[in-house]
């Protein structure tokens, strides 16, 4: 298939047909997928395959893009626009992987003016306007660290300006009530990795606010139940934006007692 999947990429054939085989076995190495509903995930596919037809990829350092690594990556890069549609996605092309973790230059000047040049090892990286990169890792992490999302929610939250934690909303929700939500949350985030108190979500969240939205949204769909416990306020503030309740799908069913009594 990937030889007809690259064709239509490059607008030489119709959309080839993904086989049921085949989206099993990349969603399989997606677990979070499995906290949606079925009506969700054929949405969600739907999506991920016009996501491949309006993005340019390019594989760094002469990595193979394959199939399944196509799939995956729109899988899930359309989470985060699941609710919104593709049009977020509308202003920028290219998407660059790369194998493993990958150094950007970058250039720093102190306090005298004095110009630093160093080079920092990440994980991906998204520019207004411009190409996400990110890196494919072969066994996809389920701690509630997703890189894939995370660069992606950057995305989402650059279509109304520089990335700042404070996306785009959909009409019926109230731009005080997430500021005031999200504000408190990342103070509150900030202090518990500020005084090594315990803390739900990576503690990179607290570089900035716009860090802290992206692994807020890489929980959200990863590690829903922790997310939802530790800021609930947050994750119904996300529930909204996303159009998804991932919490509901990964929250075991509930035992009832044979003799249940009131207390």
């Amino acid at each position: 298939m990937l030889r007809r999947l690259q064709r239509w990429l490059f607008g030489q054939a119709d959309r080839p047909a993904v086989t049921e085989e085949q989206w099993a076995r990349v969603e399989a190495g997606l677990p979070f997928l499995t906290y949606l509903p079925p009506d969700a995930r054929s949405r969600l596919r739907a999506l991920a395959l016009e996501f491949l037809d309006q993005k340019t990829f390019h594989g760094a350092h002469d990595l193979v893009l394959t199939d399944d690594i196509l799939l995956s990556i729109a899988l899930q890069a359309c989470l985060p626009i699941y609710n919104t549609g593709l049009d977020a996605y509308s202003q920028w092309v290219g998407v660059v992987v790369y194998a493993g973790d990958f150094v950007i230059p970058r250039e720093e000047m102190d306090e005298d003016g004095v110009v630093h040049e160093y080079d920092e090892p990440v994980l991906g990286e998204a520019w207004p306007d411009g190409p996400v990169v990110v890196s494919w890792q072969p066994q996809q992490r389920t701690d509630g660290l997703n890189v894939v999302i995370h660069e992606f929610a950057h995305k989402l939250d650059m279509c109304n300006g520089q990335a700042d934690g404070f996306p785009p909303l959909p009409a019926d929700m109230r731009r005080a009530d997430w500021a005031r939500i999200f504000i408190a949350a990342y103070h509150d985030f900030c202090h518990r990795v500020d005084h090594d108190l315990p803390h739900a979500i990576d503690a990179y969240a607290a570089e900035s606010p716009a860090e802290f939205f992206a692994v807020m949204s890489e929980a959200f769909f990863e590690v829903p139940l922790r997310l939802r416990a530790a800021y609930p306020a947050a994750y119904a503030q996300l529930k909204r934006l996303y159009g998804l309740d991932p919490a509901a799908g990964a929250n075991p069913r509930p035992t009832h007692d044979s003799n249940p009594q009131e207390h």
